[in-house]
């Protein structure tokens, strides 16, 4: 038995240390835009953070959203067990009296409370089912009195001229919510323009290494043509050789460059020490046609900066009207209607209860406050003034960035479109050399000058081409809409409740549109 077992627990650590190795086998990862932003927002601290604080602003609301619904609350006094002398002043004898209490009280209040909502809005009044019950037992010289009492009723308390209090407190964790969601938002963006950067900083080292290769490989024919062609020329290839050389070393350096740039994107994709990321740089030049009147209205609206200037103006206006209430006219109406019995048993609480109401308004009249509630309401207007003044001028912001990002795009498109072209027409007169000088029509010095001419139009090409991309990316943080792939970022890389609504999204796409017709 002893050794069965052992066999187990053998293939047991056996097993579980190959399960181990498999896990921490390096693995190769192909690095895209798209594969790249996708494993951040996977593996970032800093998206699951904010998605727990959307979460919690949640929470929150709940918590608001259940007050307007009924609750109950039941108080218990355990015995209040007085025996102390108060003293008191007797009116009909004109002197204080030292007068002993010795008492034990039980209480009981018991209550169904729900806020008063009139066509689904919160009028800030209460209405509440209440019963109130209490054993009360004394002793004196003379012998005890024990007294029970018991009181069923309604109760309205309504106040008037002041800030409606549950509204505004549901209001104030909407408009959190919303906050909360929308920092989320933008912070996405910034981890996938940030990201965005890293990459195309790997891709440009991957494609430079690449146009260095081709300038290595164009050199080492040039040197075979040089040593064993029909004219062998040593000054030709000694030349030859020290671009060679050099050539060579600008790879090394490339690749090194290239390591070091891949370690750091590994550590902000939480990628394991081990693995390795391979990009496979192609210059795709997609011709994108942007309207500048359709971007302008998805930055208005998909963006979440004009959205946030707004829910800040509502929270200017709030405090406008709370300030407004405050050390200003006020009333409270308070009424109760029911039934009460006292008795000495207990039982007898429900045999014959008599009516018992009340009826009172409280009202506070401000007198003189040295213009203290004046001045807070003019402060809290300028507030509203200037939330006013920060969506005009962000909206004006807005355009003029997408304006210039447009403008951008359409130059570097271009670029891009013609060096395209004249890359091709390089390669084809470096082709072109390399047969000229194996035939002996050009010297050594003409067919570098001609490799350092294509290797130049790549360099040019992959500038545009970056340029090109940037002011894609440059769009898409301005309007948070991938207009190569024509869909709003947040539906890309499917973000769930944590995006824009889909109600957003809709109106956006349909006031674009006709913005473009």
């Amino acid at each position: 038995m002893r050794s069965a077992a052992a066999f187990v627990v053998v293939v047991w650590v056996a097993g579980v240390g190959g399960v181990q190795n498999v896990l921490a086998q390096p693995q190769v990862v192909d690095l895209t835009l798209d594969s790249a932003v996708r494993l951040a927002l996977t593996n970032s601290y800093r998206v699951r953070q904010l998605r727990m604080s959307v979460e919690q602003s949640q929470s929150w609301l709940q918590a608001r959203r259940a007050r307007l619904r009924s609750s109950a609350d039941l108080e218990l006094s355990t015995p209040q067990i007085r025996s102390v002398s108060t003293r008191q002043w007797n009116s009909d004898q004109g002197r204080y009296e030292i007068v002993r209490e010795d008492s034990r009280r039980w209480d009981m209040n018991f209550s169904v409370q729900q806020p008063l909502i009139l066509f689904g809005y919160p009028t800030n009044g209460y209405l509440s089912l209440n019963n109130s019950m209490y054993r009360l037992q004394q002793f004196s010289a003379e012998g005890g009195n024990l007294q029970y009492y018991n009181r069923y009723y309604v109760e309205l308390t309504q106040p008037f001229f002041q800030p409606n209090e549950l509204k505004n407190n549901l209001e104030e964790a909407e408009i959190n919510l919303k906050q909360e969601q929308l920092d989320f938002q933008d912070n996405v963006v910034d981890i996938i323009d940030d990201v965005s950067d890293d990459y195309f900083n790997l891709f440009e080292l991957a494609y430079k290494r690449i146009i260095q290769r081709r300038r290595t490989e164009n050199l080492k024919t040039a040197v075979q043509i040089a040593e064993h062609g029909t004219r062998a020329d040593s000054v030709a290839t000694q030349r030859l050789k020290v671009e060679l050389g050099n050539a060579r070393e600008r790879v090394n350096q490339l690749e090194s460059d290239f390591r070091l740039q891949a370690s750091q994107m590994k550590q902000q994709l939480r990628l394991g020490e081990g693995d390795s990321l391979r990009v496979e740089p192609e210059l795709d030049v997609t011709p994108v046609n942007v309207s500048v009147d359709q971007a302008v209205e998805y930055g208005y609206s998909l963006r979440p900066k004009l959205r946030r200037l707004k829910l800040q103006r509502r929270e200017n206006e709030l405090a406008l009207a709370n300030t407004k209430g405050r050390n200003s006219f006020r009333a409270e109406l308070e009424a109760t209607y029911g039934l009460e019995m006292r008795n000495r048993e207990v039982g007898s609480l429900w045999g014959q209860p008599e009516n018992s109401y009340s009826v009172g308004i409280n009202i506070s009249i401000p007198i003189w406050d040295w213009g203290r509630r004046e001045s807070q309401i003019q402060a809290r207007q300028i507030g509203v003034k200037k939330a006013r003044l920060r969506i005009e001028e962000a909206r004006r912001d807005i355009r003029n960035n997408i304006s210039n990002a447009v403008r951008s795009l359409n130059e570097y498109q271009d670029r891009a479109l013609t060096m395209e072209q004249n890359l091709s027409m390089a390669a084809n007169v470096s082709e072109t050399s390399l047969k000229r000088f194996e035939s002996g029509e050009i010297s050594a010095l003409e067919l570098i000058q001609t490799l350092n001419s294509q290797t130049d139009t790549a360099k040019n090409l992959l500038d545009a081409y970056l340029g090109y991309e940037q002011a894609l990316l440059d769009l898409l943080e301005y309007t948070y809409y991938d207009f190569k792939n024509r869909e709003p970022i947040f539906r890309r890389f499917d973000l769930g409740q944590y995006g824009p609504s889909p109600e957003t999204v809709k109106d956006a796409l349909q006031q674009a549109g006709a913005a473009t017709d």
